[in-house]
């Protein structure tokens, strides 16, 4: 059993054995290997809080009183022992000696639309981060994350940020959108897409959605642009990467700047390239429930090395690289942390387990629901690689279907209103057809591990019964 651990080792040793199966969890021996302790995850977090260091040893006056069984315990018996906190418990023999332990783990009573994944080095990286005390926005991990994120997308440069709000308003900026700038965004996207337009006072214009892809229209684009126009910004929505070979072409004809909103997309391909990698600049959001998390925090990447130079610097303040505390123009304070990156260092070692899967999960709904003839679900196409954020299809019975689930505490999500139906955008329209009716209809299904399909099955059958 690779996760026993003797007492009077390193806590560094003992992190190590938590990181075993059962994940979470340490049982500790003494020299005569009798079981005399358990400890989890958290256990480890408040020994670090109450002083211990890395290099401090574990003594038994540090272990706290603990759950066990004995060999031959029915699996009733052995179910009695459990609860929400304690769902481990150790099987020792009459010598006090570990042989085997019992798992299990209570259902929940709610099944969010997402959450994140942390199974990999999470808390590894966090800890050596915080051991290092480069806990703010200098460390290690903020380099190798933008770097090993940016060569992910096929991206020369990485800039971390604090948020992906932020990330796209730093790019407006670098890339010398003004005030009175008009720039062209799609209808179906969340909010924080036009607010970085806003917020430097440019003009966002509005433009529909392709009704089979979701993504802004390479057409409306062409209709929008005006003398005034300065930038698009493509959002891949919902995973899916929008027609970025007509919108490359539409900005070199017309000199106007590209920002790809991949917030909703880590790791989907166009033509063979991932998202990300088309744009002058691009963005990504790190929020809890993307694809791969930091928490907070977002990303900017470019290939252009200016561009990444002038947003590390209104990333840092404005301040000037070569002269410290000398301010060339106004910044911002959009840094991310050495402990998020340190966290999103792990994430990105797993991310191709976590598209596969959320792949996988696509499927398995796609097979259990089919039938039931309630959902349109969201499309592929040939020269596109999708990624699964939120299980996403379109319904003529969504309010219906979204009451039944929510009622037995199942957590699902209308689509995003469309921007132009909100008053404080609606003024900024273009054109709206096709994205005010996907906007009704479209739902988003949960994408989280052990999903009982059979019981979502069962409820959304009785809305077919009625």
């Amino acid at each position: 059993m690779e996760s026993i651990f003797k007492v009077g080792q390193s806590l560094k040793v003992l992190l190590g054995s938590i990181n075993q199966k059962p994940y979470g969890t340490a049982f500790v021996e003494d020299e005569n290997n009798k079981l005399i302790g358990i400890v989890t995850d958290g256990d480890f977090r408040r020994m670090l809080l109450d002083g211990k260091e890395l290099t401090d040893t574990l003594e038994k006056s540090d272990l706290k009183t603990f759950v066990s069984a004995k060999e031959g315990e029915d699996f009733d018996q052995l179910l009695k022992k459990t609860n929400n906190k304690i769902h481990i418990i150790p099987i020792v023999n009459s010598q006090g000696e570990l042989i085997d332990y019992f798992e299990f783990k209570h259902q929940t009573k709610f099944t969010p639309v997402a959450e994140p994944t942390l199974e990999n080095k999470e808390l590894e990286y966090l800890l050596d981060a915080f051991s290092s005390t480069w806990i703010s926005s200098r460390g290690k991990y903020i380099d190798r994350f933008e770097e090993e994120f940016s060569t992910y997308c096929g991206v020369k440069h990485g800039v971390a940020t604090s948020n992906g709000t932020v990330a796209i308003h730093l790019a407006l900026l670098a890339l010398g959108i003004k005030e009175g700038d008009e720039v062209i965004v799609p209808d179906l996207t969340f909010a924080a897409t036009i607010n970085a337009v806003l917020y430097i006072k440019a003009i966002p214009v509005i433009v529909d959605i392709d009704p089979d892809t979701w993504t802004i229209c390479p057409k409306e684009i062409e209709k929008a642009i005006t003398p005034k126009t300065k930038a698009i910004i493509p959002v891949h929505v919902y995973g899916q990467p929008c027609q970025m070979d007509q919108i490359m072409d539409i900005a070199h004809r017309n000199n106007l700047k590209v920002i790809e909103d991949c917030a909703e997309a880590h790791g989907a391909e166009f033509n063979g390239k991932r998202v990300g990698s088309f744009g002058d600049i691009s963005t990504f959001s790190f929020f809890a429930n993307k694809i791969i998390t930091t928490g907070e925090g977002g990303m900017c990447v470019t290939n252009d090395l200016a561009l990444d130079m002038q947003m590390r610097k209104l990333r840092d303040h404005g301040m000037n690289k070569e002269k410290r505390y000398w301010h060339d123009e106004i910044g911002f304070n959009y840094r991310m942390t050495n402990l998020q990156a340190a966290i999103g260092c792990a994430q990105i070692e797993q991310i191709d387990q976590i598209l596969k899967r959320n792949n996988q999960i696509e499927e398995d709904y796609i097979n259990f629901l089919s039938d039931l003839n309630l959902f349109d679900w969201q499309k592929t196409f040939e020269n596109r690689k999708k990624v699964v954020w939120l299980m996403c299809c379109t319904t003529n019975k969504r309010e219906e279907v979204m009451k039944a689930l929510s009622s037995n505490n199942i957590d699902v999500r209308p689509f995003f209103y469309c921007l132009s139906e909100m008053p404080i955008y609606s003024e900024y329209t273009f054109s709206n057809r096709n994205s005010t009716r996907i906007s009704k209809i479209g739902l988003n299904l949960p994408t989280v591990k052990n999903i009982d399909y059979t019981r979502v099955k069962e409820i959304l059958g009785t809305i077919i019964k009625h």
